[in-house]
């Protein structure tokens, strides 16, 4: 009777040295691949945010696989939308708390009094106005009948366009006529089928399969036009969800970053998760993801070097008096404020 007990009791001590065994193994797992980590009994906080399409968006869209966020106690809700206007009106409306969108379309919002200020910078990245006409090589070649293709008027683009007709031809405005507003896939696909446009001011990777193509070519890059780099998007949370919700806050903060930095160490697993999404093989979003020029960072860039331009050319009436009008702490915190003279970081928050 004793040895069937004792039998028992090994037996017992087994299944929990095993169910152990797994459990440790789980944990394993937690240390390569970010999971969710909040208690399952407390309820997450929630976050409504809107991003875009292109490589850029490549660190959101891991983080819709990849958990990121819940481990701080915040639930993130996405939604994909195809400009900076289509979010900047979602915003104003209250059916965002948070965004992605190019510094141009911000200072617009902004202008008008959209309630948001720039959380984190986010990612510098090639942009640039391509061409597969034989008789266009500078912006002086583009006739009237030529069209162009943007994300929507006021759009990054846009503004690096119209940035770079001014120092070539005198005058910002000098194609504003020849714009078409199409989603950077829409214009992708027009730009390969060589109808309807014949440039496309887009961001890989679509602007690594036009050049791919043979006769398709740069005309103009975003840097050239700007003057240095600059942040292709930045990230917006509202006065409304950044002063009544500063956990989320901080949690939306410290979950981009670190999905940031995923990508940027896992170059090879980001291709492979997000291949099917673009369309593109593995092997060939990873060259793209590792891209000369392309920098996936939430460190700020430019984030007043297209204001002074803007109110110049007569897209804002006003411009910010300090980087605090546009910026939460945080950016304030990181671009610092040197006595004696500005440092590294607060210069290239202008255009040269």
């Amino acid at each position: 009777m004793f040895c069937i007990k004792k039998q028992k009791v090994v037996a017992v001590l087994v299944v929990a040295l095993v169910i152990a065994l797994i459990l440790s193994g789980c944990g394993q797992k937690n240390v390569k691949e970010p999971q969710a980590m909040a208690s399952t009994n407390e309820e997450l906080m929630t976050i409504r945010v809107a991003k875009q399409f292109g490589l850029v968006y490549a660190p959101l869209m891991v983080a819709e696989k990849i958990d990121f966020f819940s481990k701080y106690g915040l639930k993130v809700e996405w939604v994909t939308l195809g400009s900076g206007g289509a979010v900047r009106e979602a915003m104003a409306s209250d059916e965002l708390d948070a965004a992605f969108m190019g510094i141009p379309p911000y200072l617009i919002g902004w202008d008008k009094g959209l309630p948001a200020k720039i959380a984190a910078g986010y990612c510098v990245i090639p942009v640039s106005l391509v061409t597969y006409d034989d008789n266009i090589n500078k912006l002086e070649d583009i006739k009237p009948e030529h069209k162009i293709a943007v994300p929507s008027p006021g759009s990054i683009q846009h503004i690096l366009l119209s940035m770079a007709l001014e120092k070539q031809l005198g005058n910002p405005n000098a194609l504003d006529d020849n714009l078409v507003a199409l989603p950077h896939p829409d214009g992708a696909q027009a730009m390969l089928a060589k109808k309807d446009i014949v440039a496309h001011f887009t961001t890989p990777p679509y602007l690594f399969e036009e050049l791919e193509q043979p006769g398709y070519k740069v005309i103009l890059d975003g840097f050239d036009a700007f003057g240095q780099d600059f942040n292709f998007n930045v990230a917006l949370v509202t006065e409304n969800y950044h002063d009544n919700n500063p956990k989320g806050y901080a949690a939306f903060v410290q979950g981009l970053n670190e999905a940031m930095n995923w990508v940027n160490e896992n170059k090879e697993k980001t291709a492979e998760l997000l291949a099917s999404e673009f369309n593109i093989e593995k092997e060939k979003l990873l060259k793209y993801l590792t891209a000369e020029g392309v920098n996936f960072t939430t460190a700020p860039y430019g984030l007043m070097g297209f204001a002074d331009f803007m109110k110049k050319a007569g897209y804002i009436s006003k411009v910010p008096e300090s980087l605090s009008d546009i910026a939460w702490e945080n950016i304030l915190a990181q671009v610092g404020k040197r006595e004696g003279g500005p440092c590294i970081l607060e210069n290239i928050q202008w255009s040269k």
